[in-house]
């Protein structure tokens, strides 16, 4: 008995070691518990995401893990398209979205959107998102708070694994 705790003690506490540090800093898998991105990402998909990614690496169309600025949602993780950063003025109005008086073609979302938001600048450090699914999602555009901090960024999706049959970048 003693050495079998002497042989796998060490290997099961490296396996945690290391499983959480992976975990932590490099990626990690995360399942979508919304329709909040539809048509793009679907409820219980499964993607990897990029937690070494840095915010200044960030475009816009990406799509992000990240902490919303909403006490209630307290550690609540949500997955949203990057919309606006730092210095853009982001306004939606007759149905589309538009970026620094730019209307942004947006291939992605679900349906137009059906109603009217901003002009509003994002503060520097800061983020704005939309879901996909836009006149159905719970994002920047609903929140008292509509920016998101940097450091509340978890990390960028980079990849579909499940559904298998659906499986792409993102």
């Amino acid at each position: 008995m003693m050495k079998w705790i002497k042989e796998w003690v060490p290997v099961i506490l490296l396996a945690i070691v290391l499983s959480v540090t992976i975990r932590t800093y490099i990626g990690e898998a995360v399942v979508v518990p919304s329709g909040s991105m539809l048509p793009t990402i679907h409820i219980n998909d499964r993607l990897a995401v990029d937690k070494m990614t840095s915010v200044e690496d960030l475009k816009h169309g990406d799509i992000v893990v990240f902490y919303p600025p909403l006490p209630e949602k307290k550690g609540e993780r949500f997955i949203k398209r990057l919309i606006g950063m730092g210095g853009d003025t982001i306004e939606v109005k007759d149905g589309a979205l538009y970026r620094n008086g730019e209307k942004v073609n947006e291939p992605y979302i679900k349906e137009p959107m059906k109603y009217d938001f901003g002009p509003i600048t994002v503060p520097e450090g800061k983020f704005f998102f939309l879901g996909d699914n836009r006149n159905e999602s719970y994002d920047s555009h609903l929140w008292p708070e509509p920016f998101v901090d940097e450091s509340a960024i978890e990390g960028k999706a980079r990849f579909r694994f499940y559904p298998f049959t659906d499986m792409q970048s993102m």
